[in-house]
């Protein structure tokens, strides 16, 4: 075993880690062993974004991680084998392993004529703690959030463009995107660029195909990593039931879900989104796939208000309703107001819609726990006087891996109804 700072965990942090969470808190911190004498924690032993070994108070060896004095979040663990040896080797294993686990799962990594992006690593769930990378065709873009990680990036993203040839695909490009209020709390500073000169798309774009549609992705100003890989499959469920049916697309983004469903058979289509920029993007978008007005309107207004409308004048144009918002909440003390926000949309589309219509609502906050967003949906249906034919209940694609043990991995949450 290396010689490494050694952290005693109270009896809570060491069954939070026995039960397999990756992550040690600051309160279940005892103290602090470096080399045969006891140190206070952030006396600089160990090193903000170094390596330190974790045990129990009875001395049983619970895992390494990557600590930081900053976090909350004091160790995030990478291994619990006392054996393993932390050099290049162990991260060029460890991006081996996610590319395969994409290659199987996927049917490839690269599905020509189909499908050409997806998630490669998926933070805790790949074991790289808080690092995303996301693959745009031939471009990766990167977001990473824990200062330990950042230490071993450029071991990871050379392994990557080396390996990545393997699988069909050749890297050109690759974006830094590390501009979240997390790296803050970690003590790194907001960053954003090409790394290692690779910027063959040096204009911050380039273009994708998923699900056989093609898609123009700004990875370098979109938000987060610049599209969203999350809901591939469950943009061809909704489409699938979009077939024949006129369909409101709330909080349409870049038009995936839209125009998932015009090329299902949708007998019409109306995105809305109050971001006059992501209307923008939309519309660039469905031109890539030549679909025009006939097909596709694209609407900038407020969701909320334009329901209320809907409701107030006893609409129903709409056989299907499809909800896809941002997080309403990213941290557990507004869970209460994002409840509310959820339940609002969603009663709404329920009054809007006629009975045997279909409903298509998720939620991207893990905060809006998959039991409380059920809990909502519940009592939204019950205010709206309608029940709900559950269809399928769904999650993230599975190039976003969930640890059933790690609650915080799994977010996504995607149901398809029908209003009887």
């Amino acid at each position: 075993m290396l010689t490494l700072p050694k952290i005693i965990v109270t009896p809570k942090g060491e069954a939070h880690l026995r039960g397999g969470h990756p992550w040690l808190f600051e309160g279940e911190v005892v103290r602090i062993l470096g080399g045969d004498s006891p140190v206070l924690s952030g006396s600089g032993i160990p090193e903000d974004g170094g390596l330190v070994h974790v045990f129990s108070g009875k001395d049983r060896f619970l895992g390494t991680g990557f600590y930081n004095s900053h976090s909350k979040i004091r160790v995030r663990l990478i291994s619990e084998n006392a054996n393993d040896r932390f050099d290049e080797a162990f991260w060029r294993r460890r991006v081996r392993y996610a590319l395969d686990y994409r290659r199987t799962v996927l049917g490839g990594i690269l599905q020509p004529g189909l499908s050409d992006s997806c998630r490669l690593i998926h933070g805790e769930a790949d074991r790289f703690p808080g690092l995303t990378v996301d693959l745009f065709r031939d471009t990766l873009s990167v977001e990473c959030l824990c200062l330990g990680m950042s230490r071993v990036l450029d071991t990871v993203l050379t392994a990557l463009v080396e390996f990545l040839p393997d699988y069909g695909v050749r890297i050109g490009t690759v974006c830094l995107r590390n501009e979240g209020d997390l790296r803050l709390k970690e003590g790194m500073e907001r960053e954003k660029g090409f790394w290692n000169g690779m910027a063959e798309h040096e204009d911050g774009h380039c273009e994708i195909l998923e699900n056989d549609i093609r898609y123009d992705v700004d990875f370098l100003e979109g938000q987060k990593t610049g599209f969203f890989l999350d809901q591939k499959f469950n943009r061809l469920a909704a489409a699938k039931i979009a077939f024949g049916r006129r369909v409101l697309d709330c909080f349409t983004h870049t038009g995936a879900f839209a125009l998932n469903c015009v090329r299902a058979g949708a007998e019409h289509v109306t995105a809305v989104d109050i971001s006059a920029s992501a209307i923008e993007q939309t519309g660039k978008n469905a031109a890539l796939n030549g679909v025009g007005e006939d097909r596709l309107d694209l609407v900038t207004a407020d969701v909320f208000e334009l329901l209320t409308a809907m409701v107030n004048e006893k609409r129903s144009d709409y056989g299907m309703i499809i909800l896809d918002p941002p997080a309403f909440t990213k941290s557990s003390a507004t869970v209460k107001d994002a409840y509310r926000g959820y339940k609002d949309i969603n009663y709404r589309a329920m009054r809007i819609l006629p009975r045997g219509g279909y409903l298509a609502t998720a939620s991207c906050s893990h905060f809006m726990t998959r039991p409380l967003f059920e809990k909502m949906l519940d009592e939204a249906a019950s205010d709206a006087g309608v029940s709900l034919r559950q269809i399928e209940a769904r999650a993230a694609a599975p190039d976003h891996p969930y640890l059933r043990n790690v609650p915080e991995t799994d977010y996504l949450k995607f149901y398809l109804f029908q209003v009887v």
